[in-house]
């Protein structure tokens, strides 16, 4: 597998707040049929001229497919089928014709029915996951690939497919393993940009990175990042560090690292967030001497940020605030998606009950619906790989930090779950925060975001939206790459490109249509946006931390080991 399908792999299975609802209920309901399939059934029984003469187009291309006259053949870029034996032997040449030509049919049902959009995407979900369940290459000796394996191997290769089938089936997340984890170790070759956590409570430890510049910028940044999976998709491995890129530019970098909650953190909720994000803002004004200081955020970890800069606002001291940053982060959840569709109060509301019974909600069952979200590139490509070819999966940093998931606190899942649900961000005062109600419109200093136009997790227009929520003045950068690739998209790749439009305009595809092309990576477009709201530059201090914090440890502290 290659990096760029990797990169694409984990681009889909990376956190999304409005996936928690069903994370808490378990994917097996998606396969579950609901109202909305009663919805579709009686529309087809409605239309049943439309319903049979679709059906008898398929009868007709099967016709052709048996006499071998039919031109059927898999979308471009279709792995599955990416063999040559799918298309030499006329038996699995048919097989595969039979099994595409069935799935168009059920996709034009499907999109042809009287549903409204809501009812049609549910539908579309369930039937997408069970066309892509009975696929041909996922049976053993019919994939040829299989067949070829097990005889070079005498057999060996299903039989190891089948102990890591039984091994992955024992424990959540219940999905076949994606990366191999082995050669990682955190603190070598990732999470190894040098620094030490120079202050810690029972929520976070604050990181502060060792300068790798003989001058600094006087103004600091503080990345608040996600709360499920670890902090360190923004320090992968040397070279694809955004946080090593920061300080070589001369960066002043604090990064948050949370800690993993359990039962006994049930009750940590926005509050607790808010005010512990509040509480290492005055460490980070404390080390540098600096009033203020660049508040960035990271999808989950840019929802907090917002709330702590409209808190700030609301409070009369946005002035500790020199801009904020964000990066595939989501406010307005309108219209956010199949993901969007597939929840509802009630649903929401049986969430929020299970994982307060519990304490908590498991990164591990996120983790699993967000393989069932993209089951072709995050199920089936693995259960060829590991069960029918027995190999190891690849082993990749953006991969390893994908599979180091977190636990979310109960109310902290609620918070968000409501935050979502009711978009109260986009609603002045809808929600209230350390007593205080939070009006993003109040936030008037400069904000730099930035999303991925091939996100899967926060849609780049959503992401867009925040533009016009906040007060100031919004620059918005859009990358060619998806949720993970926006972050590790370092100098040096000649395929990575952002666009920009100074017209601040409300509608995304028309800021779109008039967004200029740049080749690179937005970390420059960033650096030279920072470097003209970070002061001027000083001398690099000598030691981490001030004459009352000391250093704990050395980077990446405890918390990112958390189990």
């Amino acid at each position: 597998m290659s990096t760029h399908d990797a990169t694409d792999l984990a681009d889909s299975a990376a956190p999304l707040d409005a996936l928690l609802v069903d994370a808490a209920l378990g994917p097996i309901r998606r396969f579950v049929p609901d109202a909305s399939s009663a919805k579709w059934a009686m529309s087809l029984a409605k239309h049943p001229v439309d319903s049979i003469r679709r059906l008898g187009a398929l009868g007709a291309e099967a016709g052709r497919i048996v006499a071998g006259s039919s031109d059927v053949q898999p979308r471009r870029g279709d792995r599955r089928f990416a063999d040559s034996s799918w298309n030499d032997n006329p038996v699995l040449r048919r097989l595969v014709q039979l099994y595409l030509a069935g799935g168009q049919t059920v996709e034009e049902l499907v999109a042809h029915a009287d549903l409204d959009p809501r009812d049609r995407a549910r539908v579309a979900f369930l039937l997408e996951n069970l066309v892509d369940a009975v696929a041909p290459s996922n049976v053993p000796f019919v994939n040829p690939a299989s067949t070829k394996e097990a005889i070079d191997t005498v057999g060996m290769s299903l039989a190891r497919g089948g102990i890591q089938l039984v091994k992955d089936l024992a424990a959540a997340p219940r999905v076949p393993e994606m990366v191999d984890t082995s050669g990682f170790v955190l603190g070598e070759n990732v999470a190894a940009t040098p620094g030490a956590v120079v202050f810690r409570n029972e929520v976070l430890e604050l990181i502060q990175y060792r300068p790798q510049a003989k001058k600094v910028y006087e103004v600091p940044v503080l990345i608040v990042p996600p709360t499920i999976n670890k902090y360190y998709a923004i320090d992968l491995a040397p070279g694809r560090s955004l946080v090593e890129f920061s300080v070589q530019q001369g960066r002043q970098m604090f990064v948050i690292s949370w800690r993993n909650p359990d039962a006994r953190h049930s009750a940590w909720g926005f509050d607790t967030y808010a005010r512990a994000i509040l509480d290492v803002l005055d460490v980070v004004e404390e080390i540098t001497g600096r009033d203020r200081t660049v508040l960035a955020g990271i999808c989950s970890g840019g929802i907090l940020a917002s709330i702590v800069a409209a808190y700030l606002s609301g409070t009369g001291r946005q002035d500790r605030l020199a801009g904020v940053c964000l990066a595939v982060t989501v406010i307005d959840n309108e219209g956010a998606g199949t993901v969007a569709a597939l929840a509802d109060p009630r649903l929401a509301a049986l969430a929020k009950a299970r994982s307060a019974r519990k304490g908590y909600l498991d990164g591990r069952a996120l983790a699993e619906v967000f393989a069932w979200l993209r089951p072709n590139d995050l199920i089936w490509n693995y259960w060829v790989n590991n069960y029918l070819l027995g190999r190891r999966p690849p082993a990749f940093d953006i991969l390893f930090w994908n599979s180091d998931t977190t636990r979310m606190s109960a109310a902290l899942h609620a918070d968000f779950v409501d935050l979502a649900m009711e978009n109260q961000l986009t609603h002045p005062g809808a929600l209230t925060v350390l007593g205080v109600p939070i009006d993003l419109g109040k936030i008037t200093v400069d904000s730099y975001i930035v999303a991925g136009i091939a996100d899967h997790i926060t849609p780049w227009e959503n992401c867009y939206r925040t533009t016009q929520l906040f007060g100031g003045t919004s620059r918005f950068v859009l990358s060619t790459s998806g949720h993970i690739a926006a972050l590790v998209n370092p100098p040096g790749n000649p395929k990575s490109t952002y666009r920009t439009n100074p017209d601040d305009v409300a509608d995304a595809k028309v800021w779109l249509q008039g967004a200029e092309t740049h080749q690179g990576t937005w970390w420059t477009d960033v650096a030279a946006w920072l470097d003209t709201r970070c002061g001027a530059l000083k001398q690099a201090p000598r030691k981490l931390g001030s004459a009352r914090l000391h250093p704990l440890e050395p980077a990446p502290g405890t918390y990112v080991f958390d189990k």
